[in-house]
């Protein structure tokens, strides 16, 4: 699932191209992808794009009129852009089309689990209800982090992934967070110290922020292609990195299965030396773990 700094890279690329512009054409293809009737999807055709900005991983497009088309990538949505206006959408992953007079923005899934979605909303009120409420780490307080943690006693795996909790963190940079604050992903929230919950606050503007620059810089003359955008990059430190050795200790990072997630982690910086029981942990994080993406999103 695209998260804050894949979210941040689209709103980088898609600002030069479509801010200021008119939509000329909508396009549904995908069946269910289209999660709202009032106003229809037709009402922005002719309208330009004021604003682009963000709701958690939620992109939204503001236009003239108090308009605001939210699109939810999930687990598999993607964007892709051509210069070419009017570009037509081509096999099964194709689900809306946004033709522009200097090009077309396309969405994406390639998975048979269309998840992704499409909402018109018309006012800041409407707007509003689709804020899942996370706190933006880059703007809060140690003391204001430390209460949102421990709100509830989870693992800090699922406290950090919750969007009611926190903004914009979910699968993928959560472990990387966990590594770089050196904690273990099953301790519970409520048990962290007060340097442990500075220290994961601190680990997780660093690793966003540093991750938002090298991606912003990595894709800075050309727009991601969907394969582009993905939970599994070669400089990850734990993240997808099963069996291979940790960048700090070159101990091997080990993981947990659970539902349709794993987690990975180093047993040397993160657990104290200890290998997590892979099956006992799995069942503790699916009784601490949503059941589907949709709950996991707070829907």
């Amino acid at each position: 699932m695209p998260e804050l700094p894949d979210i941040q890279l689209y709103l980088h690329a898609l600002r030069p191209r479509v801010l200021g512009q008119a939509i000329a054409d909508v396009r549904i293809a995908g069946p269910f992808v289209l999660r709202t009737y009032d106003p229809p999807i037709d009402a922005i055709v002719g309208r330009f794009v004021r604003t682009i900005d963000r709701l958690g991983k939620r992109i939204v497009f503001g236009f003239d009129g108090e308009l605001f088309l939210i699109v939810h990538l999930m687990i598999a949505g993607r964007f892709r852009w051509s210069d070419k206006p009017g570009v037509k959408l081509t096999g099964k992953a194709g689900l809306a089309s946004f033709n522009f007079p200097h090009g077309t923005l396309q969405l994406v899934e390639n998975s048979p689990k269309k998840r992704a979605g499409i909402w018109l909303v018309h006012g800041k009120d409407e707007l509003a209800k689709h804020d899942p409420g996370g706190l933006d780490i880059f703007n809060t307080g140690p003391t204001e982090f430390a209460r949102q943690l421990q709100k509830e006693n989870h693992t800090l795996k699922r406290s950090l992934t919750d969007p009611r909790l926190f903004d914009g963190i979910g699968n993928a940079y959560s472990d990387e967070i966990l590594h770089a604050a050196g904690l273990s992903p099953v301790k519970l929230s409520k048990s962290l110290t007060e340097e442990d919950t500075d220290r994961l606050l601190s680990a997780c503007r660093i690793t966003l922020g540093r991750w938002t620059g090298h991606l912003i810089n990595e894709f800075n003359d050309r727009f991601p292609a969907p394969a582009d955008v993905t939970a599994f990059r070669p400089d990850f430190a734990v993240h997808g990195k099963f069996g291979q050795p940790c960048p700090v200790c070159e101990t091997k990072i080990q993981r947990i299965r659970y539902a349709e997630n794993e987690t990975n982690y180093c047993p040397r910086c993160q657990t104290g030396g200890k290998l997590l029981a892979d099956r006992s942990l799995s069942r503790l994080l699916k009784k601490d773990w949503p059941k589907s993406i949709e709950e996991l999103e707070g829907k």
